[in-house]
């Protein structure tokens, strides 16, 4: 996209959520237009008022490319969802964030992504737990994408390091903010070990309780799956949850002892369809990955495919179709359809052919 500069200065202003910003850039094709375009236009296009406002006074103090020159200088690098290196798995949402910002690597296996996540209050039970299932996943092969708060998260990302694996950390705040503060030199190692912070939130946007919902669907939509290890009923961690099973992700949870507070949010997530995992395998074959030491994807055979892959398949036999072509011959939602198909690419049964085209192999 050319004036970037420009994108990330819409992009700072309060008010232009994802929805909203990518409204304005679709319909006025160039963010240098819509930075610079009467605010009448804005308003006509059905951005609020108050939000026309607090732009045009961002105008008059923010000159877009010394704004992009400050966040180069302090060592962050962004992606938008016009670049081909944009998480394919992230874009699938309803509501994908227009802007990343990153510190660290975001690469191609990163797509072999699962969320691990759980309390800030962890327990014994949960740290053994936590750790036992992601020195595994590692082992596999997975990246594991947490939120780097308290607890379970930092278990997580903590683990990750320790084998050697990869470990994204998403953010409720700028990434100039880090929060909770004692975590700074967890994220400096995440960044040094070619993991990655990122958010969607502007470098010195401060992490605030209204944050970490937006902050949660970015988890479960970096991710095949979601795994809780531990959680309380009012966890924020089953917000994560529920979001990835609004995308159309794979969510597990860790049943944990009854006499636990922080077992009853696993317990109400498997009351509402997340699947009851004892053993880390469990996980892996459940996403259709062989746990072999080169730490890559299986490629399942016809046989093993469940009754629904069974049926993409058929659909694609001797054929391309496009993603809403299957989805409309199956009648399956597209939240369903993009996790099968992602899936099925993922373990080596099909071929994306680019633009929501799909072969079989």
């Amino acid at each position: 996209m050319n004036n970037i500069s420009y994108l990330l200065a819409l992009h700072s202003i309060d008010g232009l959520g994802p929805i909203r910003l990518k409204a304005i850039i679709d319909y006025f094709k160039d963010p240098k237009l819509a930075w610079e375009v009467n605010p009448r236009e804005l308003l006509e296009i059905g951005i609020p008022k108050n939000t026309t406002e607090l732009l045009v006074e961002t105008r008059k103090k923010l000159e877009p490319e010394s704004y992009a020159g400050l966040i180069q200088r302090s060592g962050i690098k962004w992606m938008t969802i016009y670049d081909e290196e944009y998480p394919k798995l992230l874009k699938q949402i309803y509501d994908p964030p227009i802007v990343l910002y990153y510190k660290g690597e975001v690469l191609p296996e990163d797509e072999k992504a699962i969320a691990v996540v759980g309390t800030r209050k962890m327990t014994g039970y949960g740290k053994v737990v936590t750790e036992q299932f992601v020195k595994e996943l590692i082992g596999a092969g997975l990246t594991i994408v947490s939120g780097l708060a308290r607890g379970v998260d930092t278990k997580s990302h903590q683990k990750a390091l320790e084998e050697g694996g990869r470990t994204i950390a998403v953010l409720g705040g700028g990434l100039n903010k880090i929060f909770p503060p004692e975590n700074s030199q967890l994220a400096e190692r995440i960044i040094s070990s070619q993991g990655a912070l990122i958010s969607e939130f502007p470098p010195d946007y401060p992490s605030m309780p209204g944050n970490f919902p937006s902050r949660n669907r970015i988890i479960s939509g970096l991710s095949l799956a979601v795994l809780v290890t531990e959680a309380a009923e009012d966890s924020g961690s089953l917000i994560t949850a529920r979001l990835a099973l609004e995308q159309g992700r794979d969510v597990f949870a860790v049943p944990g002892p009854v006499t636990s507070s922080l077992s009853k949010g696993p317990i109400d997530l498997i009351k509402e369809g997340a699947r009851a995992v004892f053993e880390p395998t469990e996980v892996l074959d459940e996403l259709g990955i062989n746990q072999v030491q080169s730490a890559k994807f299986r490629v399942q055979t016809e046989e093993e495919l469940s009754e629904e892959e069974k049926k993409v398949l058929e659909a694609l036999k001797n054929e391309t179709r496009h993603i809403d072509e299957i989805g409309r011959m199956l009648n399956f939602s597209s939240a369903k359809i993009s996790a099968i198909l992602l899936k099925m690419e993922i373990a080596g049964v099909i071929i994306s052919m680019g633009g929501g085209n799909y072969c079989s192999r």
